[in-house]
């Protein structure tokens, strides 16, 4: 399957933004679909998944924050993130993958710059 993931951008601290993974097929047998991040010189870090049946999972950098969801007639996941911290910038990857333990399918990034 193949991601295409959007939405990224440049916000002041405080602010909001909606990222967007759109897949190329039906999402229906897909598992797990959710965002990692990258920040420069870190490694690539889970922010959150939500499973077939809805089932979200966060990171607690992001938790209380980020709402992920997904709309299975779209073949799209949603991750809005609210109270961006400068912390958050990074590039934000989607991903996807069968079920646990399963390799990810990962979109191309999306870059997320949160100006103080």
């Amino acid at each position: 399957v193949q991601l295409q993931a959007s939405g990224g951008g440049l916000v002041q601290a405080g602010g909001s933004l909606r990222l967007s993974c759109a897949a190329t097929r039906s999402i229906f047998s897909i598992n797990d679909m959710g965002w990692y991040r990258q920040a420069p010189g870190k490694q690539r870090e889970l922010v959150a998944l939500i499973t077939r049946s809805s089932v979200p999972n966060y990171a607690e950098s992001v938790k209380g924050r980020s709402t992920i969801s997904r709309d299975n007639a779209k073949n799209t996941v949603y991750l809005q993130m609210n109270s961006l911290k400068p912390e958050d910038t990074a590039v934000y990857y989607c991903a996807a993958r069968s079920g646990p333990g399963d390799p990810y399918y990962w979109g191309q990034g999306t870059l997320v710059t949160v100006s103080s």
